[in-house]
């Protein structure tokens, strides 16, 4: 990194900022979050962040951007996915047209040139602008090696991915750099915080995993979820949100097909105002499950259990509960 250069991430400057800063925009971190980005700050190393959906994963790199004020470049993986949608491509329409003007300007350019070989040798002392950052369309990766001051890039979903692109990210997390065959390498001034986000659709590999400092971001514990609630819905009682946080951690103990994630919970918070709803009874809670859950079989496998997990979200005493509602099914 060139020294004189101002970057965007002076103020991570400790783990304790980190989490101060990102509180400012509504992200409730833990110190191993915040320890991992300081870290990957110093060690200029990618986080690779596992762990289920709908925890945090993808909003802590754009909290990150918020908090430093730095572009999110995000690039969300899928199969199939190849270098020319990564990285960059060219603009083929610019070169057509370009390609008609150096017609047009062809025996111009000629003029009383007498042979083949005298043609070639004036055509010759002019640039090639053809496969030039001119024509050149930035992709994220790109776009991210190009930001003066930084930026926070996304790879969201690594696990989607083909194997075949995982091994082509290796440049980009280990050197900052890309290689354009027709151009050559650019680096990036100030190399991006990368964070890479994968749910565990498939095992990732050695080589991967080894320029990544690794983050498991679980299910938040009650206190966690209900500051991440309070700093996100305004205007809850305490002892409702208590009790809402309470019955969520219960549906998470439950084997069911999809936990509800953080967002879930938001949700949730967001509908107990908007229904005007004073505590959780057990018609509320029937009549709004489907916003905390996705799938029908799990409706229905929740569903007697509603009577006994609001009892118990009721008697729960603030802050008492500590597991993280995220059981090892195996």
């Amino acid at each position: 990194m060139a020294k004189d250069l101002p970057t965007g991430y002076e103020p991570m400057t400790s783990v304790d900022a980190i989490t101060a800063g990102l509180e400012g925009v509504g992200y409730i971190s833990t110190k191993q979050i915040s320890t991992a980005v300081f870290l990957a700050h110093g060690l200029r190393k990618p986080i690779l962040i596992e762990g289920p959906a709908g925890v945090g994963k993808t909003d802590l790199a754009a909290s990150l951007s918020r908090w430093l004020d730095l572009p999110l470049l995000r690039l969300q993986c899928y199969e199939g996915l190849d270098e020319g949608k990564a990285l960059y491509e060219w603009k083929y329409g610019k070169q057509l047209l370009y390609t008609q003007i150096l017609k047009e300007k062809l025996n111009e350019v000629i003029g009383d040139a007498g042979s083949l070989e005298s043609s070639l040798g004036k055509l010759s002392t002019f640039e090639d602008l053809f496969f030039s950052e001119q024509f050149l369309e930035s992709r994220p990766l790109l776009t991210a090696m190009k930001q003066e001051v930084g930026s926070v890039l996304l790879i969201d979903e690594i696990d989607k991915s083909d194997e075949e692109f995982e091994a082509f990210l290796l440049e980009v997390l280990s050197d900052y750099q890309v290689t354009v065959p027709e151009i050559g390498t650019i680096s990036a001034n100030v190399p991006p915080l990368v964070i890479l986000t994968s749910n565990n659709v498939r095992e990732l590999g050695d080589a991967l995993k080894r320029r990544c400092l690794h983050l498991h971001i679980g299910f938040p514990d009650h206190a966690r979820e209900r500051r991440i609630v309070r700093a996100r819905v305004d205007g809850l009682e305490e002892a409702l949100l208590d009790q809402m946080v309470s019955f969520v951690q219960s549906v998470r103990d439950v084997d069911i097909k999809k936990r509800p994630s953080i967002a879930e919970t938001v949700d949730w918070a967001k509908t107990l105002l908007l229904l005007h709803a004073t505590a959780l009874d057990e018609t509320f809670v029937r009549d709004t499950l489907n916003v905390l859950l996705k799938h029908e079989s799990d409706i229905a496998v929740i569903g007697p259990e509603v009577p006994k997990m609001l009892r118990e979200a009721v008697a729960q005493k603030p802050g008492s509960r500590t597991a993280s509602g995220y059981p090892d099914l195996g």
